[in-house]
């Protein structure tokens, strides 16, 4: 695979359009690397990065990439003791917040049913290294400056520059108020790092001192007051020690840096390949593109593949076959007809796939390893002008065939062309012979009619042509496997308006096998249409039959769902019409009481008839299922078991085990010590397989199942919320207790809106009243 034909396939510009996916500088140097692998395997291992990448951006949208740099040149100077300034090592500290929103971002992946092998290799690969982010934060700004609390010394060198600086300026003010008028203008400046006043030259007596500097007119002479020589000599000796400071904190953050310089290198090589796969990834959406199978037995299917270099609104979709039942196309057709489109296509299709990009065409293609493409692609020019194109042509054609093998792709554009027709025809042939033979893929484009036959007598080859609309006197661009192209000479003439009397002249002069060969043509063209206009019938009659399932489907779906809501409808509907009977019969019931010793009615009766109303009601009403009994399980209980204390009717959480029957409980806000046989088991958390993020990383901290807030300024607690949260989620929490208090209920409405607008909680509502009641806000974690 060499330069010359990735640069006649167009693959640069293929890198230029991937370029502009990548996200860092990183990113763009990988993708500058970018070469199509030969090895089957590394291909398949490119084409699942890109698969894993497409996979999340189609649920996310976009990744989390920003603040990354290109810190390899830090790194090495790093580690021959060079010394970093501060906007190397600030770029050092973003690169390692960097990864560790990258490690953030995969975390949120966990609970999606998605397969990412690759991703999740990589992303162990990357540390946190949270001292040194802290140690060059602590010490560099958000804009490459050292603070003034990197350290107790700088901080009072800097103070003592400004109160230098305020003494010299005070001094110098009262010079532009009282001898304004010996100055060119009012104000106080800097001449070699000096503070000076802009003072006409005659009055160059009147202040003494020292001249820094002069106009170019030479009328302003800047002089610096013998007043405040020593307070600037002073100033001058504070910032040499300002500077001394600065460089020993910034060789103490590069022997930081030193020390974790593996690790360092090793999140930035990961980065890099994330962000590459991540281009691939953006590319392949962009395309709409697909995931290709790859083999190595030289098979090519595509449906409706498109040159990924041609707008989506010019290139026209094409089907292309190769390799299975033959392993020649030989393409015929008119000039500007689609041919050599057709041709680069599949070239270029290969060297995406074999480069591990997916492939504009539809889902379920297929395409091939080779080992080397070939291709030999030129305009066709007249004899007269062509000598020297023709000799070019076979001096790449001869290199070809010294190299082929049944590993190769050759791509041959109006192969003999531009020399004598037959001897040009018969050259063709001779060099497809051979190249068949050797079991390459082949695909050649000519105008010759001699070739039409070719692919008739030879198993090995099939005919193809591009499809030329004789109504229009256009091409479509369209791929016809299996038809070879016609002349469509006598036609296009005819619709031109040549008289008929000299179109049938000609056609007595076309040999009688030609008119045999372009009548089984135009046969074989009838037909193919008559085919496509059925298949185009049919597609759409069931295009209709799966839209009125779909529809049924949905109707049915929708009785189901909803038959339970209508039934009670109904019931609650007769409940009434019953409830109002009853009504109605039971004041006649008392009527007639009051009657019963006239009319001699036992009361037992009139039970009996109220009875009858009740049991008209009941058969309405839906029965209630008995709750189940939990049978009570004599089970050990691990930290973090979610359990339903049934003395309390309450639900918590396993703080520890206190003795063999005994358990330390959180509840809401309180703990308390539990028996084994008052707690019923609920679920266990699901068990996180990696390291687990919410530990910090030389510590023993543990993630409490609340946090309180109680006494924090506003802004503070937030912000503690925020950081609690992201470990709360880490750790596994389906559900934690946030205690604010009551107060002002600023805290309190602070915290609920950061639960609305949160994406991981589920659900907020109060705590209970033994759990803390408007004091405390509980999220639900999804």
């Amino acid at each position: 695979m060499n330069q010359k034909i990735l640069r006649q396939l167009e693959f640069d510009k293929l890198k230029d359009m991937l370029l502009t996916k990548a996200a860092t500088s990183l990113g763009k140097d990988y993708v500058s690397r970018l070469f199509p692998s030969t090895d089957l395997e590394e291909v398949n291992r490119l084409q699942q990065e890109t698969d894993e990448a497409t996979q999340v951006l189609r649920l996310k949208g976009n990744v989390p990439l920003g603040g990354i740099h290109d810190i390899r040149p830090q790194i090495k100077r790093a580690t021959i003791d060079g010394v970093l300034s501060a906007t190397e090592c600030l770029e050092i500290a973003s690169t390692i917040y960097g990864g560790n929103q990258w490690k953030k971002f995969m975390s949120t992946l966990e609970d999606e049913e998605l397969s990412l092998p690759l991703l999740d290799e990589l992303t162990e690969h990357i540390t946190s290294l949270p001292k040194l982010e802290q140690a060059i934060k602590g010490c560099i700004d958000d804009y490459g400056n050292v603070m003034d609390g990197a350290s107790s010394k700088l901080r009072t060198i800097r103070s003592q520059i400004r109160s230098y600086e305020s003494s010299i300026r005070d001094r110098l003010d009262g010079y532009t108020k009282s001898k304004s008028n010996m100055l060119s203008d009012a104000i106080v400046t800097i001449r070699n790092d000096r503070y000076v006043l802009p003072v006409k030259q005659e009055y160059r007596s009147s202040f003494g001192g020292m001249v820094h500097d002069q106009s170019s007119s030479g009328q302003t002479l800047f002089i610096e007051p013998q007043a405040v020589v020593e307070l600037n000599n002073k100033l001058q000796e504070s910032r040499v020690d300002e500077q001394r400071e600065v460089d020993r904190i910034l060789v103490e953050l590069t022997q930081f840096i030193k020390e974790d310089a593996s690790f360092l290198r090793t999140n930035v090589d990961t980065l890099q390949q994330v962000d590459f796969m991540f281009a691939k990834g953006k590319l392949a959406h962009d395309m709409k593109a697909s995931k290709p199978k790859m083999n190595n037995q030289g098979i090519i299917h595509m449906r409706q593949a498109r040159h990924p270099l041609i707008a989506d609104g010019e290139v026209v979709p094409n089907d292309v076959e190769l390799g299975a039942d033959f392993t020649a196309i030989v393409i015929t057709g008119p000039n500007t007809g689609g041919k050599t489109v057709t041709l680069k296509m599949v070239g270029i299709c290969t060297l995406m796939a074999q480069a591990g990009l997916q492939v504009p065409a539809l889902d379920g293609l297929e395409l091939a390893v080779f080992d080397h493409i070939f291709a030999d692609i030129g305009d066709e020019q007249s004899i007269e002008q062509s000598l020297s194109t023709f000799s070019s042509h076979m001096t790449n054609i001869v290199e070809i065939l010294n190299q082929v093998t049944s590993q190769s792709l050759v791509l041959f554009d109006e192969l003999g062309a531009g020399t004598d027709p037959q001897e040009g025809a018969g050259l063709a042939m001779s060099i497809l012979d051979y190249v068949v033979e050797r079991k390459a893929r082949v695909i050649a484009t000519t105008h010759y009619p001699e070739l039409k036959a070719y692919g008739y007598n030879r198993e090995e080859v099939t005919n193809a042509s591009v499809e030329f609309d004789i109504e229009t006197l256009q091409p479509t661009y369209r791929l016809l496997l299996g038809v070879p192209g016609r002349s469509n000479a006598f036609d296009i003439s005819k619709r031109l308006g040549l008289k008929d009397e000299i179109i049938n002249q000609a056609k007595g002069m076309v040999r009688e096998d030609s008119r045999s060969v372009e009548n089984m043509i135009a046969s074989l063209e009838e037909s193919r249409k008559r085919a496509e206009t059925d298949y185009d019938v049919a597609e759409q009659r069931l295009k209709e039959a799966e839209e009125l399932y779909q529809s049924l489907s949905q109707e049915y779906q929708h009785y189901l769902s909803n038959k339970d809501q209508y039934l009670e409808k109904a019931r609650e509907k007769a409940s009434k019409v019953v409830s109002k009977a009853e009504e109605q019969a039971e004041e006649i019931l008392t009527e007639i009481r009051n009657m019963r010793e006239e009319a001699g009615v036992k009361e037992h009766r009139f039970i009996d008839a109220r009875k009858k109303l009740s049991d008209q009601k009941s058969e309405l009403e839906p029965e209630q299922k008995k709750p189940e009994k939990k049978s009570k399980e004599s089970r050990e209980f691990h930290p973090g078991d979610e359990v339903h204390v049934l003395t309390f009717n309450q639900t918590g959480h396993i703080v520890q085990k206190v003795t063999n029957k005994e358990y330390e409980v959180q509840l809401g806000i309180m703990k308390m010590k539990v028996k084994q046989d008052q707690m019923e088991f609920i679920k266990r958390p699901k068990q996180v397989e990696t390291k687990p993020l919410s530990t910090v990383k030389g510590s023993n901290y543990h993630v409490k199942p609340e946090l309180d807030l109680r006494g924090e300024r506003y802004e503070d607690a937030l912000n503690r919320l925020d950081k609690y949260l992201d470990e709360a989620l880490l750790a596994n929490y389906h559900q934690v207790s946030i205690i604010h208090g009551k107060g002002t209920g600023a805290l309190m409405k602070g915290v609920q809106a950061y639960a609305r607008n949160h994406r991981s909680v589920k659900k907020h509502k109060f705590g209970t009243a033994n759990e803390g009641g408007t004091g405390v806000t509980i999220f639900e974690l999804k």
